[in-house]
């Protein structure tokens, strides 16, 4: 089958990898129709390259139909149309029963002490091929996929992968009180869904990017947003908010927040060591850009709450923990727990008015032999893409 892979970083290529096959009788094989390019795929092209390996298959966005399913699965049958979440969960360890499947205990990755194992991202969550790919072997097929109606097309429901969990668990994160002010920083695919299920909601909300493009955007979807060009953001919330500042901030940008040379360079040279240099540095000291997480800490109201949806992958991180203790501040973050959102968000894709825009949410279809340009397209922020699915 032709997949994506890694091969370094800022390297990607479409090659010829073997066909997927059942390796456990609770296994399934899919027929991928649809899958996306995610932000934190970005993180496996430049920052965590020291946890991947050549050839590694990219993707953890997929739909697609049943192929073929092993002896123990039951719920599934060939031909049944699924959507196949990032994170790997059985539904019936303790974890999973009070819905936190990205904790699953049946398939944490415990040689790296890391949660429920994840498709296509790196040997720190279990290094499974993932669905940027022709084929796809899911395991636990009964319990990780969602099964959904043939007819709508892939951009109804795909978003159900992860986009729409993660962005719906950074908004429920995000606590934000009857009459508050939500604040959304980042506009890419995860803050662009979080701003507009806020608006659905018919929260006030301020989206903050640096991109006209994705300003415009939420901008049209019923969210005030601020030019972050110019600096200047906390100030102009303060203004907008009574000089308290919001209640809720949603931070949706991560570990590759612009404002943050040094760490940037120091990033970038940690990638260029090899492996064995690189991990531990990875491990045991701080990487990430915090200038997102710190403005969010500088501007949420006394007594707020901070949801982080973005990833961050350093261990030391120097953070302003006075600030934090003396405003009183909530964090809550984590990755999205898939299946405890879907009953909420089903009803929402399969709704005919499409109230969230999912149908038009992707900026770009492209065939899987464009992958290696959209990377790179995607992480300069070009060519107004935002969402990219790849057609196998």
């Amino acid at each position: 089958m032709r997949a994506v892979t890694w091969q370094g970083r800022r390297d990607v290529r479409v090659e010829t990898v073997p066909d997927p096959q059942i390796h456990e009788p609770t296994d399934a094989v899919i027929r991928v129709t649809s899958s996306g390019l995610c932000g934190s795929d970005l993180h496996l092209y430049e920052v965590l390259t020291p946890y991947m390996t050549p050839g590694d298959v990219l993707g953890h966005e997929p739909i697609g139909i049943v192929e073929e399913v092993g002896s123990a699965v039951d719920r599934l049958a060939v031909g049944d149309r699924v959507v196949v979440p990032f994170q790997i969960s059985c539904e019936a360890c303790w974890m999973c029963e009070r819905g936190l499947q990205s904790q699953c205990e049946t398939t944490q990755v415990r040689a790296t002490g890391k949660g429920a194992a994840l498709f296509g991202y790196s040997s720190l969550y279990g290094q499974v091929p993932g669905g940027q790919a022709e084929l796809l072997r899911v395991p636990l097929a009964d319990t990780t996929t969602v099964r959904v109606e043939h007819g709508p097309p892939d951009d109804r429901y795909v978003y159900l992968s992860d986009v729409l969990p993660t962005a719906y668990q950074g908004l429920e994160y995000a606590a934000v009180p009857d009459g508050g002010t939500l604040v959304v920083l980042g506009l890419g695919p995860i803050g662009q869904m979080v701003a507009r299920l806020a608006v659905h909601r018919q929260i006030r909300t301020v989206g903050v990017d640096l991109v006209p493009d994705r300003l415009a955007r939420a901008a049209q979807h019923g969210a005030e947003v601020l030019d972050a060009t110019d600096g200047g953001v906390a100030e102009r919330i303060l203004e907008l908010t009574a000089g308290r500042g919001p209640e809720s901030v949603v931070d949706a940008v991560g570990m590759e927040a612009h404002g943050s040379p040094v760490t940037k360079a120091a990033q970038t040279v940690v990638g260029l060591l090899p492996d064995v240099l690189a991990r531990p540095l990875m491990d045991h000291v701080g990487m990430d850009r915090l200038s997102a997480l710190v403005t969010a800490i500088e501007i949420v109201q006394r007594g707020g709450t901070i949801s982080l949806s973005g990833v961050y992958g350093g261990a030391a991180d120097p953070l302003p923990m006075l600030d934090l203790f003396d405003k009183q501040v909530r964090l809550h973050m984590g990755q999205a727990n898939v299946r405890r959102w879907i009953p909420e968000l089903l009803p929402l894709v399969e709704d005919s008015g499409d109230p969230l825009g999912v149908e038009s949410f992707a900026s770009h279809h492209l065939s899987l032999d464009e992958a290696p340009e959209a990377y790179a397209t995607f992480q300069r922020k070009d060519d107004g893409m935002q969402k990219v699915l790849f057609r196998p």
